[in-house]
């Protein structure tokens, strides 16, 4: 007969098979343990959950319960811990347990037979569970003598051993966060031997260069394989061996972005969430996760230390770090100052009224003679525009045709290098047509500005400078400035990023134009200028966080000139602005964050908007937009109607708002139309209950006749963009 058990697979949690499907076995299984099981014509990957109870209704034909296929019993079940923290992400965020525990396994794992999980353990040494026992890894911890803090330095890493935490760390651009992540890790190693330690950074493109800062200082002591990096970026058998050694408990030093939050570490004592308020922390496809806020669920699981650490936290974190006795649930560390010997204050913010400058004016006169004379005197500038391409549109003056996008609502940019025009959202590319199609016209010109752009008029402009120190035979007079462009699409190719920052690292780049890629984290120690070309965009937007993403974005930028104490003295900040009085740059001047905070959430408090509100978009996409929003318009009533007769439910239905349901800002992708519905309530609790029952009414509605054509929905709860 054998022994029935609930198996999680990877299916939606309204997948007609249902979240949790029971299979047999010839004995007991430990809960958490990976089997192979039949699903319909295939075998996919399992975990087991729970030991379903032998059915003595009669419900279940037992002739009809499967067999599981075969057993990966060469790795250890997953732990309680890392099974809760999964529970608890499904449940919050409305997905199956299945689809998130699955989802966060290395897929390599999901495709391997037991035989051939066995013969990769064969071929994979393992490091011992008991690393201490191997090596006197404590003592030589102890006698490692770490780096000298500062005084500020110290007073935080003392608070963070003294108290239990969460913990915000509010540190300046170049005020040595990383060395604190650093000193706690290693204290946290020497008190434990078997302490793992989990640290996230929000891009794949960050993992580098704080994996060599973390293997510089602990694998001479632990061994190379202590420190294992996790993110998409790594090769399936990578991934594998790095999750393998995190789960087995041998690497004591997980270094990810937000997926790695789901890695399996049995002995977490610390995590890191680095640079805390970037929008990559949540996830925006399939389970749709906030792996920061996930972080500080799985600390309290574990009895974890956790560190958020930000120069410019996300308003959220910043509220949950306010007093405790006015409710705060963060400890605030605060970290202003910059490190190092002779360090220099942050650059001097300037800004340029474009008002006074020529009309169609890129540079204005006084940042471009700024550029100049870096270059000149043998320093880096750094200009920032957070748009790709040549430009955002090509456009007829005589009958108003643009370079509209087929299949989307949204319009195709202007590639000058290929002569293509590239939808940067299905990706439907077109050569440059030579006059226009609507009406012929053969004087069609981009309008806008992209990165391709800047840099092509700073090649120009800059053609007559002449570095310092050059030995070039080709230029007798000097060689002339370099500009250098990062944004996605110079850095397509595998190592093509790394190979363009280590030319930035060694001084071969003048001027490095790019997007927010070369915005966020990275220590470029020649720069002494940084400059946003054109970002009062977001201070209109209807985005009611645009204004604190161009916020942090700006402090980023500015963080990344003047750290070299020997040129850090006249670093500057230049922003180019039509609205020079705006109070977010006469914050961004004093680097005033928690004025600019105050002033966010003070607004936010009066319009009822998060975090004094909480709020979840349903989302809905077919093939015409008036199926997408009658689903949603459905839904809503079978939900009022429905949940009415509930018993009760009427306090849930009087804490919760729907509003009316409405196209995307982008309504249309790939030919599918898009269309999103806001709920929002003062309540967690209550928003969350409302989800739970709603989910089987939005199942239910889909078969209605008006939605005959829906392709799919899906709950984003803590949603970013609206």
């Amino acid at each position: 007969m054998g022994v029935w058990l609930s198996v999680l697979v990877h299916t939606p949690a309204h997948a007609a098979l249902g979240p949790v499907l029971t299979y047999r076995y010839a004995t007991t299984l430990p809960v958490g343990t990976l089997v192979r099981v039949p699903l319909g014509k295939r075998e996919t990957l399992g975990l087991v959950w729970e030991e379903a109870e032998q059915d003595a209704t009669g419900e279940i034909d037992s002739d009809k319960v499967r067999d599981i296929a075969g057993v990966l019993d060469t790795v250890a079940p997953l732990g309680s811990a890392w099974r809760q923290l999964v529970r608890f992400a499904a449940q919050y965020y409305q997905r199956s347990p299945g689809e998130v525990a699955l989802a966060a396994l290395p897929p390599q794992l999901r495709d391997l037979s037991p035989q051939q999980m066995q013969r990769k353990s064969l071929r994979t040494p393992r490091l011992p569970l008991q690393i201490a026992a191997a090596k006197p890894a404590g003592e030589e911890l102890v006698r490692h003598d770490p780096p000298v803090l500062t005084p500020e330095q110290s007073a935080v890493v003392g608070q963070i051993a003294e108290a239990r935490g969460p913990f915000l760390l509010f540190g300046a651009t170049g005020s040595g966060k990383t060395e604190v992540y650093l000193h706690c890790v290693q204290t946290l190693l020497v008190r434990d031997p078997q302490a793992q330690a989990l640290i996230m950074v929000p891009e794949i493109n960050l993992t580098p260069q704080l994996e060599a800062r973390f293997r510089a200082r602990f694998a001479p002591l632990l061994g190379a394989h202590a420190v294992v990096s996790l993110h998409s970026g790594m090769t399936n058998p990578q991934r594998l061996s790095a999750w393998l050694a995190a789960h087995q408990g041998s690497a004591r030093i997980v270094l990810g972005t937000r997926l790695a939050v789901f890695a399996s570490m049995p002995h977490l004592k610390f995590i890191v969430v680095d640079e805390e308020h970037d929008p990559s922390y949540k996830s925006s496809e399939g389970a749709r996760y906030s792996a920061r806020d996930l972080a500080v669920y799985r600390g309290q699981l574990q009895d974890a230390k956790v560190v958020l650490g930000s120069a410019t936290p996300s308003l959220e974190s910043w509220h949950h770090s306010r007093p405790a006795q006015e409710g705060g649930r963060y400890l605030r560390l605060h970290m202003p100052a910059r490190v190092g010997a002779d360090a220099q204050p942050l650059p001097k913010v300037r800004l340029v009224d474009m008002n006074h400058q020529p009309r169609k004016a890129v540079f204005s006169l006084p940042l471009l003679q700024a550029i100049k004379d870096r270059v000149e005197r043998g320093e880096q500038s750094m200009v920032f525009l957070n748009r790709r391409g040549y430009a955002p549109v090509l456009h007829c003056a005589d009958c108003g045709w643009k370079s509209e996008c087929a299949h989307c609502s949204a319009f195709r940019v202007f590639h000058k290098a290929d002569r293509t025009l590239r939808c940067h959202h299905c990706g439907f590319t077109e050569r440059v047509p030579r006059a226009c199609p609507g009406c012929g016209n053969m004087d069609i010109a981009p309008l806008g500005r992209g990165t391709e752009q800047i840099e092509e008029q700073l090649d120009s402009l800059l053609a007559d400078i002449r570095r310092p120190h050059s030995t070039s035979e080709a230029f007798p007079d000097g060689e002339p400035a370099r500009v250098a462009r990062i944004d996605a699409d110079t850095t397509r190719l595998k190592g093509s990023l790394q190979a363009q920052l280590a030319a930035v690292h060694a001084g071969d780049v003048d001027v490095l134009v790019g997007t927010q890629m070369i915005a966020k984290g990275h220590d470029f120690r020649r720069i002494t200028l940084a400059a946003a070309v054109n970002p009062d965009g977001a201070l209109f937007s209807g985005d009611f966080r645009a204004p604190e993403r161009l916020f942090s974005l700006l402090m980023q930028a500015a963080g990344r000139a003047g750290r070299d104490a020997a040129l850090g003295g006249n670093s500057e900040v230049w922003i180019q602005t039509f609205q020079p009085a705006h109070p977010l740059y006469a914050a961004l001047k004093q680097y005033d964050y928690p004025s600019f905070a105050s002033s966010q959430l003070l607004e936010r408090e009066q319009a009822g908007m998060p975090p004094f509100s909480f709020q979840a978009l349903v989302r809905a996409e077919a093939r015409k937009q008036e199926t997408a929003q009658a689903f949603l318009a459905a839904a809503s009533a079978n939900a009022r109607s429905d949940m009415a007769a509930w018993e009760g439910w009427q306090e849930v239905l009087a804490q919760v708002t729907l509003y009316s349901a409405v196209p995307m800002a982008i309504a249309r992708v790939a030919n599918v139309e898009r269309a999103q519905m806001l709920v929002e309530s003062s309540s967690r609790g209550a928003l969350q209950r409302f989800l739970s029952g709603w989910y089987s009414i939005l199942h239910a509605t889909r078969s209605q006749p008006e939605c005959k054509g829906l392709l799919r929905w899906a709950i984003d709860v803590d949603p970013l963009a609206i």
